[in-house]
């Protein structure tokens, strides 16, 4: 049985290595073997942590859509500064980075899984709804600045700004966007929503 440090940041190593296997291996070659081998612990030092290989994928859910929560306040705190479609790039950027990518094929790829998340994210596709709800709650303080138009409807934007963003980071254009694309993109969705457009 492992000791020490092992068994102290068992937790903390397995979620890791986790996200490991999922980035180099995909949904299709995340197990609990793998991942047990990946961390370096005992197989049955997942189960004292998790109650099964759906509760350990759901906790890597978990942590990303923590993540997701923690932007959304810095973004929202942005309101005011820059401009909206850099922050709105910027914001894709970092929801759309392979670990994201791969967090969304894992939860499309696993029905279990998906219905473990139900009770945090009754609706939609986890970590998809709650980039959505972040770039909603953005916009919305956008519009009290006056940088959106107080007749755009936030919550849409960012449904428009999530999907296609989606598609654009998981290879639309065969390979991921660069810079200036993600910003041409996401201009071209709300430039309408802009004060002086049109």
């Amino acid at each position: 049985m492992p000791t020490g440090i092992a068994l102290r940041d068992a937790r903390a190593q397995l979620l890791a290595a986790g996200e490991r296997v999922l980035l180099r291996d995909g949904p299709a070659g995340l197990t609990s073997r793998i991942v047990t081998d990946e961390a370096g612990v005992a197989k049955g030092v997942l189960h004292r942590h998790f109650a099964d290989f759906d509760d350990f994928l759901a906790a890597l859910v978990r942590e990303r859509i923590a993540a997701v929560g923690a932007m959304s306040v810095e973004l929202s705190d942005r309101a005011g500064s820059g401009t909206v479609t850099g922050n709105l790039s910027t914001a894709l950027a970092r929801l759309f980075d392979p670990l994201g990518l791969a967090l969304v094929r894992l939860v499309l790829y696993r029905d279990e899984l998906r219905a473990r998340l139900r009770p945090e994210t009754p609706r939609g596709i986890p970590t998809l709804t709650e980039a959505v709800n972040s770039l909603a709650d953005y916009l919305t303080a956008e519009q009290r600045v006056g940088r959106i138009l107080p007749d755009a409807a936030p919550a849409s934007l960012a449904q428009a700004v999530i999907g296609t963003g989606h598609l654009l980071f998981a290879g639309e254009l065969g390979g991921l966007p660069d810079e200036s694309a993600v910003h041409e993109v996401v201009e071209a969705i709300i430039v309408g929503a802009e004060p002086g457009a049109g």
